[in-house]
């Protein structure tokens, strides 16, 4: 099938092909929209459709950097969070967006209609809590904790899971949000000495790496002008007491209550949506009945 030329602000419907023949014209989409520096993004009605597409358009199109925007499968104010291993791919997709066109970009993205509906943090908040370092620089191990607690990481013992860090001497171990794998930084002084990947199973080191990706560790800030803002917006926006609320007196004590992702709009001024991270130029493809 033959794709239409598309001009910006146009609209162009045709039918949906049968079995994989949808995510070859999509792969040759995206394959012209790379070509010519643009985004595709594609939203489908169904979340299996983003799954099943992402590795058939993988098939047809390798060169297609291609990412999934994964829903937190909970429901609306559950009374526990998403699963970290989702949170660490929602904040790896947003980063990959913000990078397309460069080194670790992403030139396809697809995204369940029910998960583009949520409300994000602004692309301002990603940019703030974003850092890197690499061997050879210099490292304050302790303005280090300070940023990875700011960032909203938690310190324990064993790290197996992203979103957590250790210190044990002159190691730092850290499984940084939308990362593969957990990274072992071997400080001599305050100089890094070298970074290693590890297993997270058995904790043992693996292959060197020249540099570190931090990303937030939550979609969402913990300081403690956001807390303060969100205690505020609760006792403007929210009827009844709130000191008996313990989702309200947890903030106030800088404790993250499972759940509290239903309440972001309460942290931010301004909140978004996935589509204020995509730009004005990126091709919109609407699959399936939307």
């Amino acid at each position: 099938m033959d794709l239409p030329r598309l001009k910006p602000g146009h609209r162009f419907t045709v039918p949906r092909p049968t079995g994989s023949a949808d995510a070859l014209m999509l792969a040759q989409q995206a394959a012209a929209d790379k070509a010519q520096g643009r985004l595709t993004v594609i939203v489908t009605a169904q979340a299996t459709d983003a799954q099943r597409l992402i590795e058939e358009i993988g098939f047809f199109a390798p060169a297609v950097r291609a990412a999934v925007f994964p829903d937190w499968e909970t429901l609306p104010y559950d009374t526990f969070s998403p699963h970290q291993d989702l949170i660490s791919e929602r904040l790896a997709t947003l980063w990959q967006i913000s990078r397309h066109g460069q080194e670790h970009g992403a030139d396809l993205v697809l995204v369940p209609a029910t998960t583009a509906l949520y409300r994000l943090a602004p692309p301002a908040f990603m940019a703030a809590y974003t850092f890197h370092f690499k061997t050879g620089q210099k490292l304050d191990e302790a303005r280090l904790r300070s940023q990875l607690t700011l960032a909203g990481y938690n310190h324990v013992s064993q790290v197996v899971s992203p979103g957590e860090y250790a210190v044990r001497g002159s190691l730092i171990d850290l499984y940084p949000m939308g990362s593969p794998m957990p990274y072992r930084v071997d400080l001599f002084d305050d100089e890094i000495d070298s970074i290693r990947g590890f297993d997270p199973d058995t904790q043992r080191s693996l292959y060197p790496v020249p540099e570190v990706r931090l990303l937030p560790g939550r979609e969402f800030p913990m300081d403690d002008d956001a807390r303060a803002r969100f205690r505020s917006r609760w006792r403007e926006l929210l009827e009844g007491d709130p000191t008996k609320s313990r989702i309200y007196k947890d903030m106030g004590t800088g404790v993250a209550t499972a759940g509290i992702e239903y309440y972001l709009p309460l942290f931010f001024d301004e909140t978004a949506t996935v589509f204020d991270y995509l730009g004005n130029d990126a091709t919109l493809v609407l699959h399936g009945d939307i």
